[in-house]
């Protein structure tokens, strides 16, 4: 099984997975963890090109196509892979984020980004998706409590953050996979609410 995490900056994801990750272990389940963009030794080096804070003038079309290569390189090298030989893969972000960011937040167009994304994954889609939601200024907030890293996308405007929330929830609504969580509550309540989720979909759990 496939499992996707999305949502704005500071809403858990990578606390979330890896306690999700865990409870499926305990049932007895083979877990892969990733994340986009990275998950692989070519993904890394791509990541750290994206989120590198002097690269001020990376235009919109270089910044969807280095995320759209490091996805590619992750498709081909671990999910792929995995998904085949049975086991659970969970992945803090994939391609949701390219519509979410690049699309609404950076306005390129939809139905291109479609094409560029299906050539990437060869059509692989999750299936499941969960949608971590809270408040813009509280998810920067808490990255920046935390001292957590603030890459080149955290330092964005509040109005693009703002946009990249509002494209999440118009994905979320057009799809049936996705399932949104309200990520403004303790660690315990949305680890909760995310393993009655999947347990509503898969009832084995």
């Amino acid at each position: 099984m496939f499992i996707t995490f999305e949502g704005p900056e500071g809403s858990g994801k990578s606390t979330q997975i890896h306690l999700l990750a865990q409870f499926l272990r305990d049932q007895g389940q083979t877990v892969i963890i990733t994340r986009e963009p990275g998950g692989t030794a070519i993904g890394d080096e791509i990541r750290a090109c994206l989120h590198n804070v002097a690269h001020t003038n990376m235009t919109s079309a270089t910044e969807l196509l280095l995320y759209s290569a490091s996805r590619a390189q992750l498709v081909a090298d671990i999910i792929r892979p995995a998904l085949a030989a049975g086991q659970f893969v969970l992945s803090d972000r994939f391609f949701d984020s390219t519509f979410a960011y690049q699309g609404y937040g950076r306005g390129l167009d939809l139905d291109l980004l479609k094409q560029i994304t299906y050539f990437a994954t060869n059509g692989l889609q999750p299936d499941l998706t969960f949608l971590l939601d809270l408040p813009v200024a509280t998810g920067l907030q808490r990255r920046q409590q935390n001292g957590d890293e603030m890459n080149r996308l955290d330092r964005e405007s509040i109005t693009f953050h703002q946009k990249v929330r509002a494209g999440y929830h118009e994905l979320a609504a057009q799809h049936p996979r996705w399932c949104l969580i309200n990520a403004d509550q303790s660690v315990a309540a949305v680890q909760t609410a995310l393993r009655e989720q999947l347990t509503a979909v898969a009832p084995q759990f």
